[in-house]
């Protein structure tokens, strides 16, 4: 929804295992502060843009919350398709 800016949180996901979830990056302030907003938060939720695919993530398991919360924060502007 946008495109990976830390604008929305329409793209929460849950890291299923924890030894995985210490493996990322942890998230800056941005990301923590979309997350405040997303439904179903857990302590190992990050938003799936800022999960960057590397061999070491080999077999991470991630769950879709129930519901989301689709919205961007005032301001931003997605660009056209």
């Amino acid at each position: 929804a946008c495109e990976g800016s830390l604008a929305c949180s329409t793209c929460h996901v849950i890291v299923m295992d924890i030894d995985y979830y210490n493996k990322l990056e942890d998230p800056v302030d941005e990301e923590n502060d979309m997350l405040d907003l997303a439904f179903g938060l857990t302590e190992t939720s990050r938003l799936g843009c800022q999960v960057v695919a590397k061999p070491e993530l080999d077999g991470i398991r991630l769950a879709l919350p129930a519901a989301t919360r689709n919205f961007a924060v005032d301001g931003y502007i997605p660009k056209p398709h």
